[in-house]
């Protein structure tokens, strides 16, 4: 057999990392041959926000409401929804409560610990007598139908977000893949959902579209934005796959190219993914919130995301507010023979100099925001995350 290698510029997808104890299944291969697995996400309702709430004429968006996890859920080193705690450990919970003598821990007659079993809350008659090293493998099946995604709406539950995604792709096709600051800045918009509430919204690199679908939700039209037929192709299906959670809210996702590096859009009606005029119409006049996740990863992207950041907010006609967020990597290099965050200080660079813009038509105001909203969704949320706020205004 050849010895198995991987190539210097492919990235490898956490995105097993999210979801802890769920599988990963495999649906199909893409257009360049890269497998692609279906991944469920789960959102932390506390009820379903989609039926009644009691109240005459409650449109459905109002009658969302949170299951908020316990403090410490989101920090580092905890899995949220996992039912795993430093605190509480099972040494506690297992405490002598016989009335017998003493606290000390229980021995057998030959002087060894004594380990009292957790008795089953339900025992299965099937499993009795069955030898404890029995395995029961379960495989994965998926039906030619089920593969298409063409399943009904209702059938979907409102409490999960299913992707489509790769897991490995070389670092031109990383938009591919699902990063955690998709799944940090998809918490904001569920937390500040009076930003995003029946409002036309932008995101920038949308990748496999996750905070789309979950802006959608809430927001009245969502362009959901990126380059490459192959991914735009992968990001229309997801949103397909969700249609019901935008439906529900009466939001809508445009999938629609957007080139950072060209100052315009694709209008060629021959071309997927191409704007119409009531389209471009529409964006310039409604649109108050642009966003972007995890796409920060190389210096001349970042330029060209800024520059139709700038130009964009230029050619509305409303103010705007642009929600940027990025996970903080260290990588060691070469070239400093030490650990830095190239991607990341060039990233705070360009925010520093859009701040500091002679003043024109606008003056923008960059904050950073507090990650201390409530965890919506189940990942890991580490210090590295990073939201920051870009509030672009007439200018004095």
């Amino acid at each position: 057999m050849d010895e198995v290698t991987f190539k210097s510029d492919t990235v490898l997808s956490d995105v097993h990392l999210y979801t802890p104890n769920q599988r990963h299944l495999m649906v199909r291969l893409n257009g360049v041959g890269q497998p692609v697995f279906l991944s469920q996400f789960k959102l932390l309702w506390s009820q379903d926000p989609w039926t009644d709430s009691g109240a005459e004429g409650g449109h459905p968006r109002d009658a969302l409401s949170w299951e908020v996890p316990p403090a410490g859920s989101g920090s580092p080193g905890s899995i949220p929804g996992s039912g795993h705690s430093r605190e509480g450990s099972p040494l506690q919970a297992g405490a002598d409560t016989s009335g017998q003598e003493g606290a000390g821990a229980q021995l057998d007659e030959d002087g060894d610990l004594d380990v009292v079993r957790r008795p089953r809350a339900a025992p299965d008659p099937d499993l009795e007598g069955s030898p404890r090293d029995k395995v029961h493998p379960m495989i994965l099946t998926q039906e030619e139908d089920d593969i298409t995604g063409d399943e009904a709406p209702e059938s979907c539950p409102h409490s999960v977000i299913r992707i489509e995604h790769t897991m490995a792709t070389p670092l031109e096709d990383v938009g591919k893949q699902v990063w955690r600051g998709a799944l940090l800045l998809a918490d904001y918009i569920l937390f500040r959902r009076d930003l995003f509430q029946g409002r036309t919204v932008l995101e920038l690199g949308a990748g496999t579209g996750l905070a789309s679908i979950v802006a959608a939700t809430v927001a009245r039209t969502v362009y959901c934005t990126d380059v490459g037929a192959d991914l735009l192709a992968m990001c229309q299906r997801n949103v397909a796959l969700n249609s019901h959670l935008a439906a529900a809210g009466g939001g809508v996702v445009k999938v629609k190219e957007l080139d950072w590096l060209k100052d315009g859009f694709c209008t060629d009606p021959e071309a997927p993914f191409s704007w119409s005029e009531g389209d471009i119409a529409d964006l310039y006049d409604h649109t108050t919130v642009l966003f972007a996740a995890e796409v920060f990863y190389d210096d001349d992207l970042t330029d060209a995301l800024f520059a139709t950041l700038s130009r964009l907010a230029h050619r509305l006609k409303n103010a705007c507010t642009a929600i940027l967020s990025v996970e903080k990597r260290l990588n060691f290099t070469l070239r400093h023979l030490d650990v830095t965050c190239e991607a990341y200080d060039h990233f705070r660079s360009s925010l520093h100099a859009l701040e500091k813009l002679a003043p024109g038509k606008l003056r923008f105001v960059v904050e950073p925001v507090e990650a201390s909203f409530p965890q919506l969704l189940v990942y890991e949320r580490i210090r590295q995350l990073e939201l920051w706020k870009i509030v672009a205004e007439p200018a004095a």
